[in-house]
């Protein structure tokens, strides 16, 4: 479903340049669960941003569903983003001004993908978080917001759930269930990359792709 061939990504602040990515080759298959490791300036965060569209690479092409998405006009790549994948992050997925609901509600109509998308009840019911769908951010738990996030993430039916951190201030009974439900969605098919540090997204994952100096060690 997403397949990155050699990405080079470089960041220059004055004379000083630093090489994010070096040649950084993946590729993720339907129905799996991918773990993507590394420390902290490993280069995980800005890999998520060019798989998704979100940054370009500097070298390297991105192919989503076959379709090239790098190197394109950011209309062009928004539109590919909207209708094929889900963004999942640690605390950024959710307007605090809407509800849950409104939150998923926006998604979709800013998405306007090929697939008709799930009715938001049945989603929300789905992961468990139903009965709050009229809560405000600032009004849930932070399970709740995991799974709100997960939500607006799946609004659309994406193909490819690109998560970045979104365990990372979980207690390990919360991050639990949040791993249970997206190794549920390899099931129906969504092909899933998670960035962590946790051991748990590991040992959960099908996979692991370990990120070091920006390149792929293992």
């Amino acid at each position: 479903m997403l397949d990155a061939h050699s990405l080079y990504r470089f960041f220059r602040a004055g004379d000083e340049e630093t090489l994010a990515l070096q040649g950084v080759s993946l590729r993720l298959e339907r129905g799996e669960l991918v773990a993507l490791v590394g420390p902290s300036g490993s280069g995980k965060s800005t890999l998520m941003s060019c798989l998704a569209g979100i940054d370009e690479p500097d070298g390297g092409t991105v192919r989503l569903g076959g379709q090239r998405l790098s190197h394109r006009s950011e209309p062009v790549r928004a539109k590919m983003r909207a209708e094929k994948i889900g963004l999942l992050f640690q605390s950024a997925n959710l307007f605090q001004h809407l509800t849950v609901r409104g939150n998923v509600l926006l998604a979709q109509r800013l998405a306007r993908g090929p697939h008709q998308p799930p009715p938001v009840d049945d989603l929300l019911g789905s992961l468990g978080i139903g009965a709050r769908s009229r809560a405000y951010p600032g009004e849930l738990s932070g399970g709740e917001t995991a799974r709100a996030g997960l939500a607006v993430a799946l609004a659309n039916r994406p193909a490819v759930l690109l998560a970045d951190e979104p365990t990372g201030e979980l207690d390990d009974t919360t991050e639990r269930q949040v791993l249970q439900l997206l190794s549920d969605l390899t099931a129906n098919g969504v092909a899933v990359l998670v960035a962590s540090h946790s051991p748990a997204v590991a040992a959960a994952a099908h996979r692991v792709i370990t990120l070091t100096d920006g390149a792929v060690t293992r």
